[in-house]
């Protein structure tokens, strides 16, 4: 292609660079470097610059036409700037006339002097050195947007920057979330981004229904709407209201993820003439660019959901920060809970496949939902039974200590009774949800398990066999919950001694308890 270069001319003029009142370059064969929608940089050769007052960083960026370019951090006066400076030690062909030449980013020096002139600071992020200036920023800003938030934030002031008049927007993107519809963002002049989620029953209600992203949603393309105009179609009650307020114009597009998702974005203005052809134009030109940005965002949220909804909150951040491989864990002290349904095997027989499935999802609301609202970690549902944890110590977020631990596992239970019994309260005709809860402490292994192919991130050992013994004296016992001794010496508050009985596969007797 022949509509990017890059070309080098030597400087014509004494050009000289300043940083806290010490020139720190000064040269008559500085090379000026000119590359296609970039400001003109220039190099100075390293005896034309006080490398006494540089120090060597190990900041390295790559250009695919350039080489690796090596950083330099210039200190002098008591004041420091930072990677100020770079410079190609071995470069590619291309650039080979700067080899171990020095250049300076006027943005973090003082000044930078072409003869007796200062050269202007012409800042790249503005776009203005991209034939669309929006192209320009998407290209070389929006990709350090951390969030979905700061990257819209950031396009409107960038479309505003540019003379776009815009006083509102909103994006629709739809999401794989078990309770949520889609993310919306909703950015205003005077306020910035809020984000929104609308759960999946949004689809029914009217402010959906009869606006116009359920119209574009279903694929009729865009809407615009001249609001100042006297003849505008007030179709939508959106436009109805804009129009009320005052509003010139409205628009609602329409962009695509690469999976084909349909997303939607609108505009609105209040000023005069509302949106030019030539302001329409520049935002559809960028809509693919600015999809790609917001589709990395949105799989990085459905990848956060999908393992915190699969896997937990803890667990599902752990695998998202790496421990995937067959092996990765650690041993924590934890308490650990087993619970599990009575009876479910005669259920599942007798009832009818909806009704059990509606029955056994009853039940793990009443369990779980206890138990996470408490701060435990459910880690797997095993057939009708539930084994979860509340970190005591080790590399956990929110490990507590052991007696805030059991607090929070004695509270969990205490609502999942609660809740049960409600529960069997309100559906007096159906058969009343049994279950039995084991709690036990002590040192488990928190990792991977399985094969490379198909793993699971669980808890294993001794602690957490004991737990599910435990449980299953629930049963003999005649009690909904029953407690280790291990627990109980590390609970601060009342329990009922059962007495001393053996567990399968532990050694010895063991006392149990009950609240």
């Amino acid at each position: 292609m022949s509509d990017y270069e890059i070309r080098f001319e030597p400087s014509p003029r004494r050009v000289r660079v300043e940083f806290n009142g010490t020139w720190i370059a000064d040269s008559r064969r500085a090379l000026i470097l000119h590359e296609t929608r970039q400001s003109p940089a220039y190099y100075f050769p390293r005896e034309d610059v006080k490398l006494e007052l540089f120090r060597r960083t190990e900041h390295v960026t790559h250009c695919p036409f350039k080489g690796n370019a090596s950083y330099w951090t210039v200190a002098t006066g008591g004041a420091t700037a930072e990677n100020a400076a770079w410079s190609y030690d071995d470069p590619y062909d291309d650039a080979k006339p700067v080899r171990e030449y020095i250049s300076f980013y006027p943005s973090r020096v003082s000044a930078i002097y072409d003869g007796d002139d200062e050269i202007p600071q012409l800042a790249r992020e503005t776009g203005s050195l991209h034939a669309n200036s929006l192209a320009g920023w998407l290209l070389g800003e929006a990709w350090k947007a951390q969030t979905p938030d700061a990257l819209m934030e950031g396009f409107c002031r960038c479309l505003q920057a540019c003379g776009v008049p815009l006083a509102r927007m909103t994006i629709i993107v739809p999401t794989l979330h078990p309770q949520v519809f889609a993310s919306v963002f909703v950015w205003r002049e005077d306020s910035g981004v809020k984000t929104i989620y609308e759960p999946h029953d949004i689809l029914h209600q009217p402010k959906f229904k009869d606006s116009p992203f359920a119209v574009i949603m279903r694929g009729a393309g865009g809407v615009r709407r001249r609001i100042e105009q006297p003849d505008v179609k007030l179709d939508f009650p959106v436009v109805r209201d804009l129009h009320a307020e005052g509003a010139t114009d409205y628009v609602a597009m329409p962009f695509h993820f690469a999976d084909g998702q349909l997303n939607v974005l609108s505009m609105t203005s209040f000023a005069r003439g509302g949106f030019s052809t030539a302001h329409l134009g520049q935002v559809y030109e960028v809509l693919p660019m600015l999809g790609r940005l917001f589709e990395v965002h949105a799989q990085r949220r459905t990848a956060v959901t999908l393992l915190q909804t699969f896997l937990g909150r803890h667990t599902g951040a752990r695998v998202l920060d790496g421990l995937v491989k067959h092996g990765d864990g650690e041993h924590i002290d934890s308490v650990v809970w087993f619970s599990d349904l009575r009876d479910s095997t005669a259920l599942s027989i007798s009832m009818e496949r909806g009704a059990y499935l509606d029955y056994l999802n009853r039940y793990f609301h009443c369990m779980a939902g206890a138990i996470m609202e408490t701060g435990g970690e459910v880690l797997r549902f095993i057939g009708d039974a539930a084994l979860a944890i509340f970190p005591i110590s080790g590399n956990w977020q929110g490990a507590t200590g052991a007696a805030e631990a059991c607090r929070r596992a004695i509270a969990a239970a205490r609502l999942a009774v609660q809740r049960i019994e409600a529960d069997n309260a309100a559906h007096p005709q159906r058969v009343p949800i049994r279950y039995g809860i084991g709690l036990h402490l002590g040192q488990v292994t928190y990792g991977n398990i399985g094969v490379p192919e198909r793993l699971e991130f669980t808890v294993i050992g001794s602690a957490a066999n004991a737990a599910a013994r435990v449980e299953s004296m629930t049963k003999a016992l005649g009690r909904n919950i029953v407690i280790s001794a291990a627990f109980a010496d590390s609970y601060a508050g009342k329990l009922e001694s059962l007495g001393k009985h053996k567990l399968k596969d532990v050694e010895g007797e063991q006392e149990l308890f009950t609240l």
